[in-house]
């Protein structure tokens, strides 16, 4: 079973009219082609598990939760897999604005490739040099912990790698266990919540959302849509003229 990398959006439900808006905690997911950074995001926001995707091309993904007993909206931005070459990483400019964008970063790498956790040291660097002020929180994430017999990096190695580049760090597998996925990403967003202002309210409340949405600025444009108001006038017109028609014959 596929999921279609343009399935951007999962929400959990609608937003309530009348409310102060919820804090957003937005969320950037980077590492290696192949690590499972789409299937852990899944994981995390829907409990499943599919494990076959279209190549990712960035999609950001939505939900609405409870973080220490508020409201909060979670914005994760998935990304396309870096690559090493040179000896330099190789990151997309989608990359690097989900970095200038995030609140934190999750940094992933499978435990059944070294080539992926070789990444990770540059990576890091790449997120402390283009966020624009302070760097961002970020954890580090081993996955695939459940395929033991292709295992190549061990946990003493993430743990290491982590202590030197002072983040936190989880070994996870995002096919066999939700609660270690789930811990490890709201544990995050319980550090954030603490961290970032409370939401306030820009505009009316009886307003279109058209503020709250400038507010928020997404990091992919959307389409816009159509003017509902101009498309009932013309249909009115078009309604008009055959009554005269009609009238006349």
């Amino acid at each position: 079973m596929r999921l279609i990398h343009n399935m951007t959006t999962i929400t959990e439900s609608p937003v309530p009219e009348h409310t102060v808006p919820n804090r957003v905690i937005k969320i950037a997911v980077i590492g290696g082609s192949g690590v499972g950074k789409t299937a852990l995001v899944v994981r995390f926001l829907t409990r499943r598990f599919i494990g076959d995707y279209e190549r990712n091309a960035g999609s950001l993904y939505s939900r609405e939760v409870q973080v220490d007993g508020q409201q909060v909206t979670i914005q994760v931005q998935d990304t396309a897999g870096a690559e090493l070459t040179d000896n330099a990483v190789s990151l997309s400019d989608h990359v690097t604005s989900s970095i200038r964008w995030a609140d934190a970063v999750v940094m992933v790498y499978s435990v059944t490739d070294s080539h992926s956790f070789d990444l990770i040291h540059q990576l890091h660097q790449s997120v402390v040099c283009t966020s624009s002020s302070k760097a961002p929180p970020v954890v580090l994430l081993g996955n695939k912990a459940d395929l033991l017999h292709l295992r190549c990096v061990d946990s003493q190695q993430g743990s290491s790698l982590a202590g030197e580049l002072d983040c936190s760090f989880y070994e996870v597998s995002a096919s066999e266990d939700y609660s270690q996925v789930h811990g490890a990403f709201h544990r995050l967003c319980c550090q954030l919540a603490k961290q970032l202002p409370p939401a306030t309210v820009t505009a009316p409340h009886n307003s279109t959302g058209a503020a709250m949405e400038k507010r928020r600025s997404p990091l992919i444009p959307r389409p816009k849509s159509p003017n509902m108001q101009d498309l009932k006038r013309r249909l009115k017109q078009a309604l008009s003229a055959k009554v005269r028609t009609a009238s006349s014959v």
